[in-house]
């Protein structure tokens, strides 16, 4: 595992912090190992550094409760959702009190005729197209995981469906947020645009819970489509599969997801979902809209396809058929696991251009093999945002640094090409040596606003600034 260094903690603080909690929350307090260590769990190789305590709540309310007892003994605090995050958001390198919002998790309002709805934020994305299904309507950021809306908010998540519905920035319309004070604030109203006053709501979506805690998200949504339609497509290359993307979107088709596996990737949810793909390169992508215009898409798709030197073309309406192929999608990571039995997954993501995901895609397959990495590659290619799943032997450490070394280059390589080094795992603790390079002085303008609206750094600290 990857050691990232503790922050010096506040022992007398924590420790009064914890007998005010204990007297306001009683039982809701939980200060056991495993529930401890559980809320400190990053699903990467960062080492997990627990919090001192985890308070379950139940409302904004209590919510700022929690803020104004800390904060009075300046003691850090980290919310949590799923758990889901990629990069340590939810570590406590400082120690300190853990808000799980996962009481939270009414949807408390639909708006049908306005295509809104607002949630609390332990609400995952799975349980509220579940409560919309039966209105016509769907909420599209689909990251794969069943991730809580407050989490995605505050990671900034995308998805499958961005190519065409955006990400969360998109798609979130307002917010009640808990301040490092225990004030609460809403950032906007429902009205689709404002000009009044600063942009609150963005500054809040990806803040990575440093600059204030989520209760309440008010969310854009969308009309299911009247006809959807899916396609896979094989190619003899990832440079192939890689430049039909590109003549796509250069197109204008309107694609609802476009998604890349290369070729490990295929060979390893053959063997987990049962499928027979040809084991090369593969494209699936998904079309919404009429009847008739999601047969014209497909059939536009395979004939740009054609071009590049795709075979294998195949498009389906069934709705079993299509579950099928997306479910494989989703469980490419538990999959690509079964390539090296006993060794650990460490995904990393990049996004680039959408002119430069050949390039960058060739080159990271490249630079994996040179050191001797086992790296699937899957891709939501229609925004050119790729993830490496790199399977590493932790237990050896030449192994570990040769992994380590990797992900360094590839977040340099994307920032080399005008790109991101993260496309949406966010920054936490992992990207944090990059951030700079790829910002520069912007990066002071954020610390400026993290000092003005927590001042004694107790919001998430140790996340996203590389000082």
């Amino acid at each position: 595992m990857t050691k990232i260094a503790d922050l010096p903690r506040n022992e007398a603080g924590i420790l009064a912090a914890l007998d005010a909690l204990a007297e306001t929350f009683g039982d809701r307090l939980l200060t056991g190992q495993a529930i401890r260590e559980q809320h400190g769990h990053t699903t990467t190789w960062i080492d997990t550094q627990a919090p001192d305590g985890v308070v379950m709540v139940e409302s904004t309310e209590e919510v700022a409760q929690v803020v104004r007892i800390c904060a009075a003994q300046r003691v850090p605090i980290i919310a949590f959702g799923t758990g889901t995050s990629l990069e340590g958001h939810v570590n406590a390198p400082a120690g300190g009190i853990c808000i799980d919002m996962m009481q939270m998790n009414r949807v408390l309002e639909v708006n049908a005729g306005d295509l809104d709805c607002r949630v609390q934020p332990g609400v995952t994305r799975e349980a509220l197209n579940t409560h919309l299904r039966d209105q016509g309507l769907f909420f599209p950021i689909d990251p794969g995981a069943n991730a809580s809306l407050g989490g995605m908010t505050a990671t900034r998540a995308s998805g499958t469906n961005a190519v065409r519905y955006g990400t969360m920035k998109d798609n979130v319309l307002s917010l009640e947020v808990v301040m490092a004070d225990g004030r609460v604030i809403r950032t906007g109203g429902r009205a689709r645009k404002s000009s009044a006053g600063y942009d609150l709501t963005r500054l809040m979506v990806g803040s990575e819970g440093t600059l204030g805690i989520i209760t309440e998200i008010t969310l854009r949504l969308q009309g299911i489509p009247e006809a959807i339609s899916s396609a896979r497509c094989s190619f003899p290359t990832v440079q192939a599969a890689c430049e039909t993307v590109m003549a796509v979107i250069q197109y204008g088709l309107p694609v609802a997801r476009i998604e890349l596996l290369d070729a490990d990737v295929v060979k390893a949810v053959n063997a987990y979902s049962k499928l027979t793909l040809p084991e090369t390169p593969l494209l699936l992508l998904e079309f919404h809209g009429s009847e008739a215009g999601v047969v014209e898409q497909a059939e536009t798709f395979g004939m740009l396809a054609e071009e590049y030197g795709g075979n294998g073309y195949a498009a389906t309406t069934t709705p079993e058929e299509r579950s099928k192929l997306w479910q494989a999608r989703h469980d490419g990571y538990w999959a690509v696991l079964a390539l090296r039995p006993g060794c650990k997954a460490v995904a990393t993501d990049v996004c680039v251009p959408i002119s430069r995901l050949a390039d960058a895609v060739v080159a990271a397959q490249a630079r994996a093999a040179e050191l001797q990495l086992v790296a699937p590659i899957v891709g939501h290619a229609g925004d050119g945002n790729f993830h490496a799943s790199l399977l590493i032997d932790m237990a050896n450490a030449d192994e570990v640094a040769r992994g380590e070394e990797f992900v360094s280059w590839l977040a340099e390589l994307a920032i080399s090409m005008d790109g991101t080094c993260t496309g949406e795992h966010g920054i936490g603790q992992g990207k944090r040596p990059y951030l700079r390079k790829e910002l520069g002085a912007a990066v002071d303008v954020m610390t400026t606003v993290k000092a003005a609206l927590d001042p004694d750094n107790i919001l998430n600290p140790g996340k996203i600034f590389p000082e």
